[in-house]
């Protein structure tokens, strides 16, 4: 028998286990220390399975030396640290010479298999060894020595058993329970991959249970010999819980529990846990949760909450170093987790849990707030019978904590904040005065710098508004007018209540009046003689006291309804001042916060909240985002959700025609009120969503039923709406509108539409739907399909245009109409030049000769013929036109719809152009495709028009032309257009427009002679428009169109001319690049909308690369701290754009500059926020220190303390780290000081 010593086993074991001498080990064993390569599988094997077998039959043969030393040498060839930790954990010291165990220090030589097989024998055998203790318990026989040394030497080897399984599986990945990828194992022998020692594991650990249930304490009668063997155990068990995919497994993380568990209630194993505790959550993150897992079931399944506790006061006093982050993290997560599991635990430590409120670390005030958190919960859930005395204090105690972390320094904990009372909101216990203290915390914390934190606090106010105390009357609606008017008829019963005399405070007294028994101020020598009461008396008193008990009661209840009403009002009104913010954060750069923000006015508009539409409404322009990855996606299909929930998906109990129905009269609303902007983002939505087929054929049906109806009177409003959606839907499906063209004429170009232009116009929108005309560059573009001019669309639209009417509406109608005739029509110059001679004939028929008069009787003259609108054959019949009176206004009426329309068909003539050069193209291409062979001889236009614009466009004409395309060089085409369009649409003999262009120019020359406001409008548009046609025409009236610019009277001219100044840049750079100071001068503009349109050109230009930057650009910087918003908005958006364009802000920052300080008239103050903007756009370091460098010199030339102090304000926000530019700050400073 060997004598076994396991304190010194122990001892060469922690040490080095290679240390350990095994002289009786197996002589085959022994002969491999110096022939490793004898050290084989085999050999492994036939030295194993005898132990195995000499084991299985009497457990106690492992005290025999030779045994003993086998096994302790055939676990020497398995490290028990993986050799990639080896350097870093262990210094050992050669405990032998032989060299397989020096290889065996880098590599395990032993199989997997093989450790595997050493463990199971070492569990069977200490199961046995187990099995006999227990009987001879029971028999009441027991030999105390012997099996207590057998017991050591089982758990002795157990421990170093699994230490290398853990050491094997660490090495070896692939063979871990949760990756199967077999044997991948470098190292392995053929079978190691499918080596899986989990079930080894698992029943290693139910075997240390059963042994620690033994009697141990007749066995092991010093408490130090029985925590040494309970160490044998509780050490394995550590090693194992520190690998985090053994965690995982719930089967093993259970049975490690149980182990500890019962070593901790049993055997004294408290402290030592406690250690262990602390030192797996400073060191393995992965333990947080599992440990406090572990904690719970040692307090609820063995009635031990004591560790617990003393493992909170020991972390409440830790202190952590400032570079770990680590352990802090780590103990925040057992902490929360703990006071979820077993929060009646941790409320009895909460006083040295709250100490880590003032730790530095914000992780462990996260852990406090959260504790908060689940202590209210479980207080909440608390039966009456189990509550304390102080139990309201207690809630409002940790109620207390969370209101005051809503301003913590960091955003975390304020996060964390939020995040514990959305959990909180879902409690059966409303809390309605914590409740409104939270709404207002958080519509503050909207606000936040954060976006984290202002996603939170969106998301917590859609939750208290969800689950609102104020449902238990009226059903739950947070519409302001409805409970305001509710409680002013409670107010109201209130004052019509009178209360009854005797009820103590209710009666009408004033409070400084005391209130006396009258009895008491009777003389005391008086005795008190009252005649009985007869029996009416006695029935009229009691009728009066029942009277004032109803009363009281009627009063004491309205008191209740009226306080509570007044809370939902305050609630209501809290959540409408949080509207505003949470609108402007739908343009957050955040998408998740542009998400928690469209969720919030799902829910709020649920709720009838009245701030709720324009937060709806502003939605609308999200469809527009871009994302670099599926984040735009994501908030385009966010918004589409939403708007299907609150609009298109009818309730479940509607029948289909219902359905259709309530979904047709949304769409229709979304149309009332709307503005342009907002049209044209509905209009992206509808087109996407018809795209993705969410619109059904019987919603369109119901649409055209609202337009066309005849029979019944509607409201303009609802047949606006009906045709503006179906415009919408057009855009995605184009034949929504050609299958019912015949409405369109009857209702929107008929008599309906003539009385309601605008009607009229969105009809016209509507039918531009029906053909595709985008530019398209190259070839691509696709046949369009157009009318004929015979048609009757085309004719109804013509005639449209000759409506008489002194509405504003009439532009907007021929804006569309003319629109429609060059997308519809095959010859739109054709029917648009007839349409110009009917106006000009109404406007100057029956005119007295005058000045004005010989030039149109040279109109009719030189309009026979036009090199595109020419040879008009009068086909269209004349339409019913009534001839304007002489009246001055009416004729200055008529004058200023011919110049709009001019002015509006020469733009469109110029598209028109370009869509035949583009069809040109494509008809070409198509030529040369069909025919490759064929050497066409190459023909030059010479001058000759577009495609279908000469004559009436017959076929013949038209197959000429073909033939000629296949030898016409594109070059020379698009010559011939561009000749077309400089020189013969303004200035040709025949051109119809010449005649115009003079006449348009005379009036804009002559304001006095043409006062009328209206006609100086259309003619300085109608010119300006005329400009972007020609570049001759544009040169020849720039000066006449600045001076209008800068002088006329009209903002909506000036609005005008800025961009039409715009549009001449893209044309005719080079006229407009040495003008761009007037359009840069609107900037300052006394109207806000001239600001805002200026803005958003130049915005355009300078982002589109039209115009070249120049030192103006700090006009537009002084709009970062405009007084108007959107202009601020517009203004920061440009500049943010603008930073990542060849870091354009950095090479222009030292003019604009130079540029704001020269300017006398910006105040100091708003310098300086504008170049704190600036700089903030700035953000290499590298350009940041170039700018100091080229800023710096100023500050010794500066001609009077501003300069200087601007100069040194902006080196300050400059990271620019020189020492000499701080050097010259400072001497500045000390030479303004000495000079002052």
């Amino acid at each position: 028998m060997a004598d076994f010593d396991i304190n010194a086993a122990l001892k060469a074991y922690l040490d080095d286990p290679q240390s350990i001498l095994t002289p009786e080990a197996d002589a085959a064993l022994l002969d491999c220390e110096n022939d490793p390569d004898a050290f084989t599988p085999g050999l492994i094997n036939s030295v194993l399975n005898p132990l195995a077998d000499a084991i299985g039959e009497n457990p106690e043969t492992i005290l025999q030396a030779s045994q003993l030393d086998s096994l302790q040498f055939l676990l020497k060839c398995a490290p028990i640290v993986p050799s990639d930790q080896w350097s870093d954990t262990h210094s050992y010291g050669a405990g032998t010479d032989c060299e397989l165990l020096a290889r065996c220090r880098q590599v395990s030589h032993l199989p997997a298999v093989s450790v595997g097989k050493l463990l199971e024998v070492v569990i069977s055998g200490l199961g046995a060894a187990t099995e006999i203790v227990h009987h001879e318990e029971q028999e009441g026989e027991t030999e105390t020595a012997q099996h207590k040394q057998t017991l050591e030497t089982f758990a002795f080897l157990l421990q170093w058993c699994i230490a290398a399984v853990e050491a094997k599986s660490a090495e070896k990945p692939a063979s871990a329970p949760a990756r199967g990828k077999g044997a991948k194992g470098a190292k392995g022998k053929k079978g190691d991959g499918s080596w899986d020692p989990t079930t080894q594991l698992q029943t290693a650990l139910d075997t240390m249970t059963k042994v620690m249930k033994l009697k141990l304490a007749t066995i092991f009668v010093t408490t130090s010999e029985r925590d040494t063997f309970i160490g044998l155990f509780t050490r394995p068990v550590y090693l194992i819980l520190e690998s985090e995919q053994r965690v995982k497994s719930t089967a093993i993380r259970m049975h490690a529990f149980k182990v500890l568990c019962v070593a901790i209630k049993h055997h004294g194993h408290a402290y030592g846990a406690q250690t262990s505790i602390i030192q797996n959550l400073t060191y393995f993150e992965h333990l947080a949760e599992p440990m406090a897992e572990f904690l719970n079931i040692l307090a609820e399944q063995y009635d031990y909450p004591q560790l617990a506790e003393e493992v909170m006061k020991e972390l409440s006093n830790k202190e952590f170093s400032a570079n770990d982050t680590k352990g802090p993290k780590s103990v925040s997560t057992f902490v929360a987790r703990l006071s979820e599991l077993v929060p009646r635990v941790v409320q009895r430590q909460v006083s040295y849990l709250a100490k880590l409120l003032e730790s530095e670390n914000y992780t462990l005030r996260c852990a406090i707030i959260e504790v908060c958190g689940n202590l209210i919960v479980m207080l909440s859930k608390a039966e009456e019978g189990e509550r304390s005395e102080n139990h309201k204090g207690q809630i409002n105690a940790f109620f207390d904590v969370l209101e005051e972390r809503f301003l913590d320094i960091n955003p975390y904990c304020r996060c964390r904040a939020i995040q514990v009372y959305v959990k909180l909101c879902e409690l059966e216990t409303k809390y309605p005065k914590r409740r409104q203290v939270a709404t207002e915390l958080a519509t503050q914390s909207v606000e936040d710098k954060s976006s984290n934190v202002r996603r939170n606090a969106i998301k917590l106010l859609g939750r208290l508004m969800a689950t609102h105390p104020f449902a238990v009357l009226h059903g739950g609606l947070l519409s302001y007018g409805e409970w305001n008017e509710r409680l002013e008829t409670c107010e109201a019963e209130l004052n019509a209540l009178k209360p009854p005399a005797g009820t103590p405070g209710l009666a009408e007294r004033t409070q400084a009046e005391p209130t006396v028994d009258e009895s008491l101020l009777d003389d005391a020598t008086q005795s008190e003689e009252k005649a009985p009461m007869t029996e009416e008396q006695k029935l009229a008193a009691f009728q009066k006291a029942q009277e004032d008990a109803a009363t009281a009661e009627a009063l004491s209840k309205l008191q209740l309804t009226r306080r509570y009403y007044t809370e939902a009002l305050h609630f209501i009104e809290t959540l409408q001042e949080a509207n505003p913010h949470i609108t402007q954060l739908l343009g957050s750069k955040n998408k998740s916060e542009v998400i928690e923000a469209m969720d919030f006015f799902v829910v709020a508009d649920a709720y009838h909240l009245d701030t709720a539409k324009s937060g709806i409404r502003r939605m609308l322009r999200l469809i527009w985002t871009k994302g670099n990855s599926d984040e735009g996606k994501g908030v385009q299909s966010h918004l589409i959700e939403c708007y299907k929930g609150l609009f298109f998906d009818a309730p479940g109990n509607f029948s289909a025609n219902d359905a259709a129905n309530y979904v047709a009269r949304n769409m229709i609303s979304l149309t009332f009120g709307a503005t342009p902007a907002e049209l044209t983002s509905l209009e992206q939505l509808l087109a996407t969503m018809m795209k993705e087929k969410c619109v059904s054929e019987l919603v369109i049906q119901k649409l055209w039923q609202v337009y066309g109806v005849q029979k019944k009177e509607i409201s303009k409003q609802q047949r606006r709406g009906a045709i503006i959606v179906l415009g919408m839907l057009a855009l995605a499906d184009p034949d929504i509108v050609v299958k019912e063209m015949e409405i369109c004429l009857r209702i929107g170009l008929g008599a309906i539409g003539r009385k309601d232009l605008v009607l009229a116009r969105y009809t016209c929108t509507a039918l531009m739907r029906m053909t595709d005309n985008k530019p398209v560059k190259g070839t691509q573009a696709k046949p369009s399909m157009r009318l004929p001019n015979d048609h009757a669309v085309l004719i109804r639209l013509a005639n449209l245009l000759d409506v008489q009417s002194d509405s504003r509406d009439w532009y907007g109608l021929a804006e569309q109409a003319i629109g429609a005739i060059y997308a519809l029509s095959k010859h739109p110059d054709v029917l648009c030049s007839e349409v110009v001679r009917r106006k000009t004939k109404a406007v100057f028929a029956r005119k007295a000769p005058s000045a004005k008069e010989s030039e149109v009787d040279n109109s009719r003259v030189d309009a026979d013929g036009d090199v595109e609108m020419s040879d008009v054959q009068e086909t269209q019949a004349e339409p019913e036109v009534e001839t304007p009176t002489d009246d001055d206004g009416n004729s200055a009426l008529g004058l200023s719809q011919l110049l709009f329309a001019v002015g509006h068909i020469a733009l469109k003539q110029i598209v028109h152009l370009e869509l035949c050069e583009q069809d040109f193209k494509r008809r070409k291409a198509e030529k040369e495709k069909a025919n490759p062979g064929s050497s066409p001889v190459k023909k030059t236009p010479g001058g000759k028009t577009p495609a279908g614009q000469k004559g009436d466009g017959k076929k013949d004409e038209e197959e000429d032309e073909l033939d000629l395309m296949a030898g016409t060089n594109e070059d020379d085409f698009t010559d011939a257009i561009a000749h077309v369009r400089e020189r013969e649409l303004l200035y040709g003999p025949q051109s119809l427009l010449s005649n115009f262009g003079p006449l348009a120019k005379e009036i804009c020359s002559n304001n006095t002679s043409y006062p009328n406001a209206e006609l100086q409008a259309q003619a300085a548009l109608c010119m300006a428009k005329l400009m972007c046609v020609s570049g001759e025409y544009c040169e020849a009236n720039l000066s006449l169109l600045i001076t209008i610019l800068e002088r006329s009277p009209s903002a909506v001219t000036r609005s005008n001319l800025v961009v039409a100044l715009g549009d001449m840049a893209v044309m005719f750079n080079n006229l407009i690049d040495e003008n761009t100071e007037y359009l840069y001068g609107r900037l300052s503009d006394p109207s806000l909308p001239v600001k805002r349109t200026c803005l958003m050109t130049l915005t355009f230009l300078i982002l589109a690369g039209q115009v070249k930057v120049k030192g103006q650009l700090g006009e537009m910087a002084k709009c970062v701290e405009d007084a108007d918003e959107r202009i601020r908005e517009m203004s920061r958006m440009f500049f943010g754009e603008l930073a990542g364009k060849d870091n354009a802000v950095y090479n222009h920052f030292v003019d604009m500059f130079s540029l704001l300080s020269a300017d006398a008239g910006l105040e100091e103050d708003r310098f300086r926020k504008v170049i704190k903007f600036l700089a903030s756009v700035i953000e290499m370091d590298k350009h940041a220190k170039q700018l100091a460098g080229k800023l710096a010199p100023r500050l010794q030339r500066a001609e009077n303390e501003r300069q200087w102090k601007d100069v040194a304000y902006v080196l300050g926000l400059l990271p620019h780290k020189n020492e000499e530019i701080a050097k010259l700050v400072d001497e500045g400073c000390k030479v303004v000081e000495a000079a002052a």
